[in-house]
């Protein structure tokens, strides 16, 4: 009997321990979900911060090469029964469109997707600049030099950050 009694003691011993341990992994798990929704946070703004720079240097020279455009649009969203987008920048003159996506860092999928994906998306999605012709940007606030020729030997243009590129508002500046 003794020998039973034992068993039946470490078997209630394993309980809680098991019982603590899913506790601990619980709030493991919680600690992870909210870790993963800060990163993700994060990303969130670095890529909006990005887009914002870009956008405001495209916004007083619009142009991508020897193409000069218009309008400049900041994150155009549209979509139909089939498919939605978002476009970071678009540019746009008479017979032109000009399509820039912004990333923090910039891969060579980044390229390729803006290639099918992101031209193919507009197309449908605004069927009228169907007879534009599209020119393609690709800007970041890191292109390792490899990507770079990826995309212009693509034909794509590569935006990145240079020199002095900072406006400062300073109208009615006080001494403290």
């Amino acid at each position: 009997m003794e020998t039973i009694d034992k068993i039946l003691v470490s078997i209630k011993e394993l309980h809680r321990a098991q019982a603590k341990t899913d506790a601990q992994l619980a709030e493991t798990g919680l600690t992870l979900k909210e870790t993963a929704q800060r990163l993700s946070n994060i990303g969130i703004n670095l890529g909006h911060v990005a887009e914002e720079f870009f956008y405001y240097a495209l916004k007083d020279d619009p142009k991508l090469g020897d193409i000069r455009f218009d309008r400049i649009v900041l994150n155009l969203h549209s979509m139909n029964k089939r498919i939605q987008d978002e476009f970071d920048i678009v540019l746009f003159n008479g017979d032109a469109v000009g399509i820039v996506e912004v990333k923090h860092k910039v891969h060579p999928k980044d390229i390729e997707k803006l290639k099918t994906k992101k031209v193919e998306n507009f197309r449908e999605l605004f069927p009228d600049y169907a007879d534009h012709k599209y020119y393609l940007g690709i800007a970041g606030a890191s292109i390792p030099s490899e990507v770079a020729d990826i995309a212009k030997a693509a034909g794509i243009a590569v935006i990145r950050q240079k020199g002095e590129v900072a406006e400062i508002e300073a109208d009615g500046l006080v001494a403290y």
